[in-house]
């Protein structure tokens, strides 16, 4: 059992540490979270606290399917991190660097478009609606500015 063990896991363009659990490991995936890896680990049949360096290149290869096609192995739309894609309306899950492409590419056409989000983006505010009296001071807006000369 020890000879088949691997240090270094590559999965979805991503080296992981062979001593990681397999929910672990898979959570270091960028766009991979809690629910989704538990998902993957149920659907697949693996246990949730085996190490991912036991695990064969076969079902290394299963896994990378599963993160690719997620729908194939019966986890929910819900679960899924792009959904009704604004060019293909399509539900899907993105990883890695597609993830932060589609994230950026989302972000400047909320610029272009001039929406209050991408002008909120723009500047640096908060874009959700939160306050701003108190929090996101940060820049030259920061406190009270007295001019020089000025008696105490």
């Amino acid at each position: 059992m020890e000879e088949d063990f691997k240090y270094l896991v590559r999965i979805a363009r991503k080296d992981i540490d062979g001593n990681k659990t397999f929910f672990n490991a898979l959570n270091t995936i960028k766009g991979v979270g809690t629910g989704f890896s538990k998902a993957i680990a149920i659907s697949l049949g693996f246990e949730l606290d085996q190490k991912i360096g036991y695990v064969s290149d076969d079902d290394i290869k299963k896994i990378e399917e599963a993160l690719k096609n997620p729908k194939k192995h019966n986890i929910p739309d819900w679960m899924l991190n792009r959904r009704n894609d604004y060019e293909t309306g399509e539900t899907q899950h993105l990883i890695e660097s597609d993830l932060a492409m589609k994230l950026r590419e989302d972000l400047n056409r909320m610029r272009k478009t001039r929406s209050y989000k991408g002008r909120r983006h723009e500047v640096g505010l908060p874009v959700r609606g939160q306050r701003t009296k108190s929090t996101f001071r940060k820049g030259s807006s920061v406190g009270v500015r007295r001019r020089k000369g000025q008696i105490q």
